[in-house]
């Protein structure tokens, strides 16, 4: 049985292996912030003991993996599999900084770095067929932790403080490198629009006070899924849409 030209099987398995990552993902979170190793021994120890499965992560990351596999298939190739590949790794340490910036308003090094890490390993397998790929994604990590860095030193020359903190200019430093130039600044766009709408939301329904900090990671994060399962030119269209108030025809 194939579902959008894609064997059943691929989405039994990507569900199976998201529902055990997504338990990961809590142990991750657990360690993180406090500066430890996340592969350790002790996960078969120490987590083991205190084992508690936490069912909204297993399943908020297993529907994440059926729908990327839905969405990108499974091809021929290792470089056609690349995109789904880089998701499905990007998908739990996304997570992660959701919940750990959230709860701590941190997003910690170790994660940042991760990710800058792998990203640029898939830019480098990427360059083996297409060094324009590489070239692209290389910009977007300038691009995306540039524009949140002037935006975090000019809020400090106006306000006195960090418009954001740097661990969001971190994030979408790493994540440029994942998404290419054009990708990255729709994200930011996207981040900004809706951290400004859910804010509303927040502190009108009374669960943030107006001076209290809303933290930006889970906006990024927010804008980076759907970046990925929604299309480029139909997120481009949206956002000119709402942007100049429904006057762009496309």
């Amino acid at each position: 049985m194939y579902i959008n030209e894609t064997h059943i099987g691929f989405y039994v398995l990507a569900a199976v292996i998201g529902l055990a990552v997504g338990q990961f993902i809590d142990w991750m979170n657990e360690r993180l912030p406090e500066y430890k190793k996340v592969f350790t021994k002790e996960i078969f120890s120490e987590y083991k003991i205190k084992f508690k499965p936490n069912y909204i992560l297993m399943l908020i990351n297993a529907v994440i993996y059926v729908g990327l596999v839905y969405r990108y298939g499974i091809q021929d190739t290792f470089i056609e599999n690349l995109t789904l590949i880089k998701y499905l790794i990007l998908t739990p340490m996304l997570l992660s900084a959701f919940v750990i910036d959230y709860r701590l308003q941190i997003i910690p090094n170790r994660l940042n770095l991760t990710m800058a890490e792998i990203g640029l390993v898939i830019a480098f397998i990427f360059g083996m067929s297409n060094v324009a790929i590489t070239i692209d994604m290389l910009l977007g990590m300038l691009a995306g932790g540039g524009i949140f860095l002037v935006i975090t030193l000019v809020g400090g020359l106006i306000y006195g403080k960090e418009a954001m903190g740097l661990g969001d200019v971190k994030l979408m430093g790493a994540l440029g490198l994942y998404f290419g130039l054009a990708n990255i600044v729709v994200i930011a766009i996207m981040s900004f629009l809706i951290g400004a709408i859910l804010g509303i939301i927040l502190i009108a329904s009374k669960i943030k006070k107006t001076d209290e900090y809303i933290p930006f990671g889970p906006f990024i994060v927010i804008a980076v899924f759907i970046s990925m399962f929604i299309p480029f030119d139909i997120l481009v269209g949206t956002l000119m849409t709402i942007l100049t108030l429904g006057m762009y025809k496309g």
